[in-house]
């Protein structure tokens, strides 16, 4: 991406890009091989669920402490200091494979399973974002090109998963072989924490004192705006507990047991599930324009849930294939469209109480699905939480149509 072509945006604005395509690219590749690796480590399917759920209780925490305290004690410290812990979790993940020490890599770190980011940073980085354009009618394609971006640079890392196999071929253990992914992690946070030192105050809220006078994140929204991220955080709380049934560790877990798919031919199959996803980021700004943010999470949603469910009956590799990839050409469109509405919606101080509240309700729910998937796969059907989660997803849909159709940002009305 060419950050030069993009004059409507501050250097702020350009820092935070990088660093979020910095990130996601650590992801892509993490994100495919975790639940892969812990199995070869010995882990059981229980114990992997677990630490799963452990990786997102860790965003639960982070995302919450962000939204007490990133305004007050300032936005660029709290992110700099979660992406040291970023490259300390991966530090932890190269030094050992003891069970309880990964336990604790996980819940200090950021280390995001999911294959798109629920983690702290996004909270922070969401609310500062529209402080970046310097035209509020590119606030929606600003969203679009951070997602974009990201998932752009997930699907580059994602082809490095295929990695351990290639070692393994020319002599490194099954073991041995994951850890060069794990250092790319920690390099990953160190040149993250340099992106996020060349940050200026112009980031940080304007009325930090008034913020430190209101307390909590729920004290911090006028009455209007807590009634409309309340409805919000319940719904967000619905699609979260379904999403966390079918997070990429899962799905590349599902692929690799259902059709023993290779590690090499994973990477190829997520990246390019997630080319598709970062165009649609584009086609979903262009969608919203027309008919709307709320119609445009909606309308885009339900059809890839449908495919989603179907995914779980897929008697061969190739129509699994074309399932998923049709799937996820649809299925994130709704990502920049929810996180413009919500900044939209609330007031600029009120930007991080917002972004932190509802990215909190779908991490608390999503981190308690990998486990309970654990516990589906090992005693029930494999596929199972690929209908669970479709259909849960579907009612949230449903639920977000008739809560917030009549709620539109200022540019709609």
């Amino acid at each position: 991406m060419d950050l030069s072509l993009f004059d409507w945006l501050t250097k702020d604005g350009k820092l935070l890009l990088s660093a979020r395509m910095i990130r996601t690219f650590s992801y892509g590749f993490l994100s495919i091989i975790l639940a892969i690796y812990l199995k070869q480590i010995g882990f059981d399917d229980i114990l992997i669920g677990v630490i799963l759920s452990v990786t997102l209780l860790n965003s639960v925490f982070f995302t919450l402490f962000a939204s007490f305290y990133a305004d007050r004690f300032g936005r660029r410290r709290i992110l700099i200091i979660y992406a040291v812990l970023m490259s300390t979790a991966g530090t932890i993940f190269i030094l050992t494979d003891n069970y309880l020490a990964l336990i604790i890599a996980a819940l200090i770190g950021t280390i995001n399973v999911t294959g798109s980011e629920t983690g702290a940073f996004l909270s922070i980085e969401q609310a500062i974002l529209p402080q970046t354009v310097k035209k509020i009618k590119k606030r929606n394609t600003l969203f679009a090109f951070y997602n974009m971006g990201g998932t752009f640079a997930m699907s580059v890392g994602i082809l490095l998963s295929g990695m351990p196999q290639i070692l393994q071929e020319i002599g490194w253990s099954n073991v041995e072989s994951f850890k060069p992914l794990f250092a790319t992690y920690v390099i990953a946070g160190l040149i993250v924490v340099i992106l996020y030192l060349f940050l200026s105050k112009n980031i940080e809220v304007k009325n930090k004192h008034k913020i430190k006078s209101q307390g909590s994140p729920l004290k911090q929204l006028s009455p209007k705006s807590r009634s409309v991220i309340g409805k919000m955080s319940v719904l967000f709380s619905l699609d979260s507990f379904a999403g966390g049934f079918v997070i990429q560790s899962i799905i590349s877990f599902w692929f690799f047991t259902r059709f023993g798919i290779d590690l090499t031919t994973l990477s190829f199959v997520f990246a390019a599930a997630g080319v598709l996803t970062a165009f649609s980021y584009i086609i979903a700004t262009r969608i919203a324009d027309r008919i709307g943010l709320i119609n445009t999470m909606v309308f885009t949603h339900i059809p890839a849930n449908i495919l989603l469910v179907l995914l779980a009956f897929a008697p061969t590799f190739p129509i699994a294939l074309g399932l998923h990839l049709a799937r996820m050409t649809l299925s994130q469109m709704d990502v920049p469209t929810r996180q413009s509405y919500i900044v939209a919606v609330v007031d600029e101080n009120e930007r991080t109480a917002a972004a932190g509240i509802t990215n909190t309700s779908r991490n608390v729910a999503q981190a308690i699905s990998p486990s309970i998937t654990g516990l589906i796969i090992h005693s029930l059907w494999l596929s199972a939480p690929f209908v669970i989660g479709g259909m849960l997803k579907i009612a949230y849909d449903v639920g977000v149509y008739f809560s917030f159709r009549k709620i539109k940002p200022p540019e709609e009305k």
